[in-house]
């Protein structure tokens, strides 16, 4: 599978829905990810290394054959440094030549929709989000729900942001 916009007026990725991830509770036990790291430059990477990527990512686990269907992918991001973005794609299953990881936990998810620079305000947001419910966040996680250039095309550039919680 490519991800490609063929036009500039045809989107490469799904249309998300909101309301399968909007005030979720998610609770994992070793779920599957190839995890992807990249360089940034004050949790800015430059876009070329995101989409290598995601590429590699989605090759890998299409090769394998554990390419979750649509309806199951998610690619969350992390940065647990200024210098570095960690990118978690669900898979079926673990993938040959990657680095496979497992999650689990309880994790409470809220969907944003804005510009990608609104992240450390959402991050804040979903804070107080945790705390309401009585819960202490241990690691933030977004989902970046499709590609700029999908987000123009359908007038929402939806992000879901993941708190695994204590």
């Amino acid at each position: 599978m490519t991800h490609k916009l063929t036009d500039s007026k045809s989107p490469c990725c799904p249309k998300f829905d909101p309301s399968f991830w909007d005030s979720k509770e998610n609770v994992w036990q070793d779920k599957p990810f190839v995890k992807w790291s990249v360089r940034t430059f004050w949790h800015q990477p430059w876009p070329a290394t995101i989409g290598k990527a995601m590429s590699a990512m989605w090759n890998k686990a299409v090769v394998a054959g554990a390419a979750p269907e649509m309806k199951d992918f998610i690619v969350m991001a992390t940065d647990p440094t200024p210098w570095r973005s960690e990118f978690y794609m669900a898979v079926t299953k673990d993938v040959p030549e990657a680095e496979n990881v497992k999650l689990s936990g309880q994790f409470l998810t809220k969907v944003f929709d804005g510009p990608y620079g609104a992240v450390p305000k959402w991050i804040k947001e979903m804070g107080k989000y945790v705390a309401a419910r009585g819960k202490k966040t241990k690691k933030n996680y977004i989902y970046f729900t499709t590609c700029p250039k999908c987000a123009k095309i359908y007038g929402h550039n939806y992000s879901v942001a993941f708190a695994e919680v204590e």
